[in-house]
């Protein structure tokens, strides 16, 4: 299997747990060091599920979704962040509650303090309305777990960060969550949108109903702008650029639904104009082809990386191999490599990394 750990039936929980936190401190190891006032953006390898890590340039550490429950994500999640100097998070955000992005949080928050929370909400009952769910048992250790304290997302708000002095200005924003949406500005308001061309048919709602009140956020930093939709479905993600571009062009774009064709929709990806793209796709999960043929159908983009090879497709189905992070075929807990990227203090360029490969790479951001 490409990507990362197994863990067989004979394989006891403890040591497949303990294989993971080793390999992701061995795998991590270049987080290590003074920062420098970049900020830093870590696509931790939950094999499919979310989990980014930000840490600011004073240290502050959000996480964006926490990967699936077991105790492989989480293990990598923390490997991470204790790599990278960290001794909590800060801040832990929840785009939505299936459980590839809420079920490692109780397991992070277990093994090391975590601030503030925020989501949308626990829903009581399952948020897909499946009948006989197990969701209420599910949803129990991210309800219990002892954290400082939660708070609500909304669209438009603004999550506290620190700035530090001499670096560029910092902010992170929810635009998007249950399906509502920014308001535009007056400027937005007033400035000539552009065509993004031809508006793709709508398809039917995700049966997952839960994915459509996906939380998406953007990063900013100076110049830099990176946005991170969870998985914000094909038929909401228009509106956050047409009929206003409610966000506007960014440097990187975190694929939606792990480039599943159920999101990705093309009108957003060219209201975006990303320069990069990013898919924190698993083995056999995630990297359709619509996705990806629309990724690779988008002008403005410049490099598309993948945290794993996708296996049983045509080979143009996946990105350049240097762009890649996980490629293991043995199916031994070889993977779990995490690609990084740091923004230079004053906003002006970001340069990529999969420490694993030696892969490195520096764009400019664009202009605002």
């Amino acid at each position: 299997m490409v990507g990362g750990l197994s863990n067989p039936m004979n394989t006891p929980r403890f040591a497949y747990c303990l294989l993971a936190v080793l390999g992701g401190l061995a795998s991590t190891r270049a987080f290590a060091g003074a920062k420098d006032k970049t900020l830093d953006i870590y696509w931790v390898d939950s094999e499919g599920g979310g989990s980014t890590l930000i840490v600011t340039p004073t240290d502050e550490s959000v996480l964006i979704d926490s990967g699936n429950p077991g105790g492989r994500d989480s293990a990598r999640i923390v490997a991470a962040a204790k790599a990278a100097g960290l001794t909590r998070i800060d801040n832990m955000m929840i785009t939505h509650f299936h459980g590839d992005h809420f079920g490692g949080a109780a397991e992070v928050a277990a093994a090391m303090p975590v601030g503030t929370v925020w989501d949308k909400g626990i829903p009581e009952t399952d948020p897909d309305n499946k009948p006989a769910s197990p969701f209420p048992l599910r949803i129990k250790p991210y309800r219990e777990m002892k954290v400082d304290q939660r708070e609500l997302l909304t669209p438009g708000r603004i999550i506290p960060l620190r700035e530090a002095a001499g670096s560029a200005a910092l902010q992170l924003q929810c635009v998007a969550v249950s399906q509502k949406f920014i308001e535009p500005t007056a400027a937005q308001r007033a400035a000539k949108q552009p065509s993004l061309g031809d508006v793709p048919p709508e398809k039917p709602h995700d049966m997952d109903i839960d994915n459509e009140n996906s939380a998406a956020f953007v990063l900013s930093f100076g110049a830099f702008r990176f946005f991170d939709g969870g998985d914000l479905t094909w038929n909401l993600e228009p509106k956050l650029v047409s009929p206003i571009n409610l966000v506007g062009p960014v440097d990187v774009y975190q694929t939606d639904h792990h480039g599943l064709d159920r999101s990705n929709n093309p009108l957003l990806i060219r209201g975006l104009a990303p320069t990069v793209a990013v898919m924190n796709n698993g083995p056999r999960k995630g990297n359709e082809a619509g996705a990806h043929a629309t990724l690779k159908a988008q002008t403005t983009l410049q490099a598309f990386y993948q945290l794993h090879q996708t296996l049983m497709v045509d080979a143009d189905r996946n990105t350049d191999p240097a762009f890649i992070a996980n490629t293991d075929q043995s199916g031994g807990p070889k993977d779990g490599n995490y690609i990084k990227l740091s923004v230079a203090p004053d906003g002006k360029t970001y340069t990529i990394t999969i420490p694993a490969t030696g892969h490195s790479r520096t764009y400019q951001t664009k202009a605002k």
